[in-house]
Order: structure tokens, then C-alpha cells, then sequence
């Protein structure tokens, strides 16, 4: 029997080259090739203080994610840790902050493309035209964020081979880069002048410029997003993360030594001139190296930032895939693509942030609001380092962060100081900053809390139900339906020493207190006197419960909850009236939003009576719960099981034998003996009503709590179990619950459906 949903798992087919340079991949593009030349103008020749500062705090940072992702090896990285040990709504931002900065940062890279490939263009003298607000450059990004989308939709192997090759060759071209330019600064007899005033712009720039730029830095953080893909993560991980640092940030330092120490700015300081080009300043430079040196770094900056393209729209999907799976968005979310097994809802909600970036803002604070996204989630991951060594001091870590906790807590004041700096570089960034942690605090509040929750509990009720612990509530209303209850009760507490809980719902007025009365107290305790006559025969223990409520579907779910119960048995009329069956509806809706498989009797049943059960089988997951708990009946009320098939005339053999050998198989795996009936005819309904005559209960998979179709509908189940010649029985599987405007815009279903 299934039952939980299928959870996907990514396979790992990353080894420690691969994830190292997906980190380095999703660093160099931004810092070097896109944001150099803005981040000069800001700090002047300071900018080698500021690439040697924020590569000092990227480190203070890679010791938490190189300790936590050598432990926890799933999808989602700091989301998850952060969700691990710091308050449910900590978790939920930290992700929700998590998938927009890095599709963000995806918008960065592709407007950075966009800008180097534009370039590319004109040198073929090929113009891309203007369109109303949007440039060339914007149209590019566009377009290719869009490819790499399709790329990763391909497969994480595809999207490593790709990574992989445009890594390497970047830094090939880099090398080139800086090995002309250092040939040349050597060769300079006025080299101080490149880097005087060392501060033009003081302390002020270095800090404006270090906000700017951290976001170069942060590509490590890419590898613990994938570390459900990388193998033996447990050492991988931290090695991984310390190796694209240590190739990157001599890189940085080097580019930045060499542009401002060689580049020909005429009458201009180097800062400025360098500023004036922003993400294609570094193409400048490299012009003057030698004959297509603009031409290779123009290369080197598309392959560059396609590189940081591919690496963060791969993030930004990881991370919104394992919100989905977490329930905190949306379950499609957590789904895969049947054939290449990659998150293909998330990469393409993932890729309409990245677009609408791209398109509405300008580079500067499209570069800023990723950067104060990812310094505020570094500061909650190096929190979440302090309170997990206290709170899971249990967990099996491949990495120990050195000097703990005083690196870290370095660390997160930096982090901060740097967050709150840019506020007077961007504003803007700040307001789209704000504004979306705002909108996250209001999805968490409304919709990712409930839902977060009942997964958790659904989880938790289900893997007790795999090992057979079993908590089954009965809530009892009338004295006809009390024996049958308690046998079912009964005969599942024989079997699987299952815990019972006979309940009574004494339902008050709204406006009244919450008082038990008297004589609402002295019925449930005849109805409980009733029960102890079936239980006290085979000396089952159970516990009895008066739950005062304003409503009786409350009373039953809040207990059901407040117990932790993983199965209801409830009754119902079986031939009820339209109040009857609105009434009972809504219970039923109500009870279908707790984690717990039900049975619901219809008719009044009599044990000693009981010699044949019926079952009608169709292949489903509810048809499947009423096997498994058919033997379980059959046992308690020494009778035997009986299936019934019925098949349309035109149906094919080959089907029929099909259904059939499922049906054998299935009893088999179950372990007992059950006579099969194979009926040939177009109505189903009274074939199986004709086999109910000679049968004494039919247990059958039923569809409770779709309150639209047991009120207005006329169900084949509902059908069977009302002209059916004795009582019912309908068993539920639990099934994620569908959402209300499902439920509204489905059909009700026509008789005999």
C-alpha cells in the first residue's frame, strides 16, 4: 500500500571537480567581468582592499557552509539548515530570500551578457535595434536567460558538461589577461600614479564598494545547493567550498591589480575611466594588450557570465524545489519532469524573476538587491552554525569550523555592517529588498505556515501507520451505530495493538462558554457503556474523551490532532436525508484536512451476523487500503472475503486477465485467501448491488469528505452503498488534500461514475 507520496530525490553524479567548479562557475562573472569597472569608480584603486576584505568575510561564511553542507546533504542548502534550527518563519524567509537572490543574481549575470554580447555584434557591425524601454542588451538578456533555462531543463548532467567547459575556459582566458597586463605594469616607470590617491573616495567607497561586490563572492554558497547531486558530500562539500574561494579570490585580486595599473585613460583618473565603461571596462583594458585582446576578454566575458548564468538559474530552481517538496510553496513546485528528472516547474518560475529583473531595473541595483539578499541569508546561516552545535550536537559533521563560535560571530557582524551600508549606495535596492521580505512574511502567515505544518504531521502520522502503530479515534453520536464502530475499532486494536480513543462531542451555541452539561455528559457515557460491552469481551484497552466545542467538527479534528490519531472511524446513515448527508459532508470535508486514513460505516452493523464480506474492486489507492484491511475484519469476525469484478462486454481479454493477475498478485502480497468473482456487463452499479444480496458487509474504497459530491452529487460509491442490501463500509487512504478552487471548478460526477 503507498502510503506517502512519492519523494523525489536527485541523483548524485557530481564528484568533487565538478562541484568545485560550479562554485568558481557561479563566482567569476559578476565580480570580474561585470561589476569591476562600476566597483573602481566607487573605491578607486581601494578596490584591492575591497576584493581582499569581502574575500576575508566570504571566508568567515564558507566555515558555516563548509560544517553544514558536509551534514546535511539535500537539496536547498541554507534554506534548509536555516529551517533546521532557527524558527519555522527563519526557514521560510531564508528560502524565500534564497530563490529571489540568486534568480537575482541570474538577472545580473544575463544583463551582463547581454552588454558583452551586444559588443560582439558591432564588432561584425551588426546592430541590434531599440526597443521602446527595452535596449539591446536587455533584449539579450532576455533570450539567454531563457536558453539556460532549457539547459538546466535538460538535466543536472547536461548542465555540469556545460558548466564544466565554459569554467575552464574563462579562466584560460583570464590568465592570458593577466599575464599580458602584469607583463606590461612590470615594464611601467610610473606605476604609483595608477593608485594615487590610493582612497579617493575613503573609507566610504570601500564599504559602498564591498556591498556592491560581495555578491562575486558568494558562488560557493551554489555548491550545498546542489549537494543532493555531489558524491560522498561529507568531504566533497568542504572541500569544494574552500577550493573555488582559493582559486578565485587571487584571480579577483590579480584583475584588479592589472586593470587599474595598465589601462590608457588619457586625461581621466583609471578609476573613472574604468567606471565610465561599467561591465564591459575590463574589454578596454585588454585592447590595448595586444591585436584582439578586446576581442578575447569580450569572449572571455560571455563565456564568463554564461558560466554565472548557468550555476545560478541551476541554484534558484534547487532552492524553490525543495520549498515545493517542504510544502512551503505550492506541491508543483517539488515536482519533476517524467523524463529528465529535473525540477521543470521551478526552473520556470525561477526564470520569470530572472526576466522581470533583467527588464525593470538597471544593472547597478539589479547587482545591489542581490547582494543585500545574500549578506542578510549568510548572516542567518552563520546564526543557524551556533544554534545547531548546541541544538544537534548529534549530527555527523565532515567539517569543524576552527575558533567557534568567534568566527562566526565576526562573521555576522560584518555580514550586517555591509547589509545596512548599502542602503546609501541604493535605496532602490533596499525598497525591492523590503518589499519582498514583506511579501514573504505574508505568504509564510497565510498560506506556507498551515500548510508547512500539516505536512510535518501527515509525515509524522504516516510513518506510524508503515510500522503499524496505530491511533484510532471513534468519535460516537447515536446508540445504533455504537457496536459497529467498536468492533471495527475492535478488530484493528487485536491486530495491530492499536491505542483507542472512544470521543463524544458535546456541541454548545457560539457565544456560550465552554461547560460540559449534565445530561449531555450522562449520554456519553452511555454511549461509552455501550462500546465497553464490545471491548471488555476481548479485554482491549481504550480511553474515553467529552470534548466540549462550538462545533462538532471541531471537536473531532482538534482531537484527532491534539492525540496525534492516524485513523477515524465515523458513522453515517445509510440512506440519509439532504440535511443528513450536508451535515455529515462537512464533517468529513473537515476531518480530510488532518493526516489520517478513515473508515466510515454506513448501517447498522451486527457482528455476529457478518459471514461474508463483499468487496467491489477497482484499482486505486483506496480499493487498495480496503484489502489491506479486509484481512483484519475477516480475522475479527471469522467470516471470509469475497471480490467482485465487473467488466463492460467490450472490454479486451488481454485487460481483463490483466485486472485479474493485479487482483491475484495484490491478495497474495497480502497473505490470505479471498474467492474472486468476474462479472461481464455494462452496469456495474447493479451487478454489484445483485452480489450485496448474498453478503453481509461490503467494505469498499470511498471518496469521503469531497463535501460538492456527497451533497449535490450521486456517486457510484455513494449509488452502491445506499440500494446495497446490507450495511458499508468505505475505507479512505490518506491523499494530499485538494485545494478549495479545485474542488470548486471540478464536475460533479454523473450515477454510475
Amino acid at each position: 500500500m503507498k502510503k506517502f507520496d512519492t519523494e523525489v530525490h536527485l541523483s548524485r553524479e557530481m564528484g568533487l571537480m565538478d562541484a568545485t567548479l560550479i562554485g568558481v562557475g557561479a563566482m567569476i562573472g559578476a565580480g570580474i567581468f561585470v561589476l569591476t569597472g562600476i566597483a573602481a569608480g566607487v573605491a578607486g584603486p581601494a578596490l584591492i582592499i575591497t576584493f581582499t576584505l569581502n574575500g576575508f568575510v566570504a571566508l568567515l561564511t564558507a566555515f558555516s557552509y563548509a560544517e553544514l553542507g558536509s551534514c546535511y546533504h539535500d537539496a536547498g542548502g541554507g534554506y534548509l539548515w536555516v529551517k533546521e534550527g532557527l524558527p519555522k518563519w527563519n526557514g521560510f524567509i531564508s528560502g524565500w530570500m534564497s530563490w529571489f537572490a540568486h534568480a537575482v543574481a541570474c538577472s545580473l549575470y544575463a544583463l551582463g551578457f547581454g552588454a558583452y554580447f551586444d559588443l560582439v555584434l558591432r564588432e561584425f557591425s551588426i546592430v541590434m535595434p531599440q526597443w521602446g524601454f527595452f535596449s539591446p542588451q536587455k533584449i539579450l538578456a532576455a533570450i539567454t536567460a531563457v536558453v539556460f533555462a532549457y539547459v538546466n531543463f535538460r538535466g543536472a548532467s547536461e548542465t555540469g558538461k556545460v558548466g564544466n567547459f565554459v569554467t575552464i575556459a574563462k579562466i584560460i582566458i583570464l590568465f592570458v589577461f593577466i599575464g599580458f597586463g602584469l607583463n606590461i605594469m612590470f615594464g611601467k616607470t610610473d606605476l604609483i600614479t595608477a593608485f594615487t590617491p590610493f582612497m579617493p573616495n575613503g573609507w566610504d567607497g570601500v564599504f559602498k564598494a564591498m556591498g556592491l561586490t560581495f555578491i562575486a563572492f558568494q558562488g560557493f554558497e551554489v555548491i550545498s545547493q546542489c549537494s543532493e547531486e555531489i558524491k560522498n558530500p561529507k568531504k566533497n562539500i568542504p572541500r569544494a567550498v574552500f577550493l573555488s574561494l582559493i582559486i578565485v579570490i587571487p584571480i579577483y585580486l590579480l584583475i584588479a591589480v592589472v586593470s587599474l595599473a595598465t589601462v590608457e585613460s588619457g586625461t581621466m583618473t583609471p578609476w573613472d575611466y574604468l567606471a565610465s565603461h561599467k561591465e564591459t571596462a575590463l574589454v578596454q583594458v585588454a585592447s590595448h594588450f595586444f591585436v584582439g585582446g578586446g576581442i578575447m576578454l569580450l569572449i572571455g566575458g560571455v563565456i564568463s557570465t554564461m558560466s554565472a548564468l548557468n550555476a545560478t538559474i541551476y541554484s534558484s530552481s534547487r532552492v524553490a524545489f525543495a520549498m515545493g517538496r517542504d510544502r512551503n510553496f505550492p506541491s508543483f513546485f517539488g515536482k519533476v519532469h517524467k523524463k529528465n528528472f529535473t525540477p521543470h516547474y521551478s526552473i520556470i518560475f525561477s526564470l520569470i524573476i530572472v526576466v522581470t529583473m533583467a527588464l525593470s531595473l538597471p544593472i547597478e541595483d539589479v547587482a545591489s538587491a542581490a547582494d543585500i539578499m545574500f549578506l542578510l541569508l549568510f548572516m542567518q546561516v552563520n546564526i543557524t552554525l551556533i544554534r545547531l552545535r548546541k541544538k544537534r550536537p548529534d549530527l555527523d559533521r565532515g567539517f569543524f569550523t576552527p575558533l567557534f563560535p568567534y568566527i562566526t560571530i565576526v562573521g555576522i557582524l560584518f555580514l550586517l555592517f555591509l547589509a545596512g551600508y548599502m542602503f546609501s549606495y541604493s535605496p532602490t535596492a533596499w525598497i525591492v529588498t523590503a518589499v519582498w521580505v514583506a511579501v514573504g512574511l505574508f505568504v509564510y502567515k497565510y498560506y506556507a505556515a498551515d500548510r508547512e505544518v500539516q505536512h510535518i504531521r501527515k509525515t509524522r502520522t504516516l510513518q506510524d501507520l508503515e510500522s503499524k502503530i496505530y491511533r484510532v479515534l471513534v468519535p460516537l453520536a447515536n446508540q445504533k451505530s455504537v457496536v459497529g464502530l467498536a468492533s471495527i475499532a475492535n478488530a484493528l486494536a487485536k491486530k495491530n495493538s492499536a491505542e483507542i480513543i472512544l470521543l463524544n462531542v458535546n456541541e454548545v451555541k457560539e457565544g456560550v462558554p465552554l461547560v460540559a452539561q449534565e445530561a449531555e455528559n450522562e449520554r456519553a457515557n452511555s454511549l461509552f457503556q455501550k462500546a465497553d460491552s464490545v471491548f471488555s469481551k476481548t479485554g482491549t484497552p481504550y480511553r474515553t474523551i467529552i470534548n466540549v466545542a462550538h462545533r462538532i467538527s471541531q471537536g473531532i479534528v482538534g482531537t484527532a490532532i491534539e492525540n496525534e490519531c492516524n485513523f477515524i472511524i465515523v458513522g453515517r446513515e445509510k440512506h440519509p436525508s439532504f440535511f443528513q448527508r450536508y451535515f455529515s459532508s462537512i464533517i468529513d470535508s473537515v476531518i480530510a484536512k488532518a493526516p489520517c486514513e478513515l473508515a466510515i460505516l454506513h448501517g447498522e452493523l451486527e457482528p455476529e451476523k457478518i459471514k461474508t464480506i463483499l468487496i467491489p474492486y477497482n484499482h486505486n489507492i483506496h480499493t487498495n487500503f480496503a484489502t489491506e484491511i479486509a484481512p483484519i475484519l475477516a480475522d475479527y469476525f471469522r467470516c471470509k472475503i469475497k471480490f467482485v469484478m465487473v467488466f463492460e462486454p467490450n472490454l479486451g481479454e488481454e485487460n481483463r486477465i490483466k485486472h485479474e493477475t493485479e487482483l491475484k498478485e495484490l491478495i497474495a502480497e497480502r497473505g490470505f485467501e479471498a474467492e474472486i468473482k468476474l462479472i461481464h456487463d455494462e452496469d456495474i452499479l447493479i451487478s454489484v448491488v445483485n452480489e450485496s444480496q448474498a453478503a453481509d458487509l461490503i467494505l469498499m474504497g470511498g471518496r469521503s469528505g469531497d463535501m460538492f459530491e456527497l451533497l449535490l452529487g450521486r456517486s457510484l460509491t455513494q449509488e452502491i452503498t445506499e440500494q446495497s442490501a446490507c450495511p458499508v463500509i468505505w475505507v479512505k487512504e490518506y491523499e494530499e488534500r485538494e485545494p478549495f478552487w479545485k474542488l470548486l471548478m471540478k464536475p460533479i460526477k454523473a450515477p454510475g461514475e
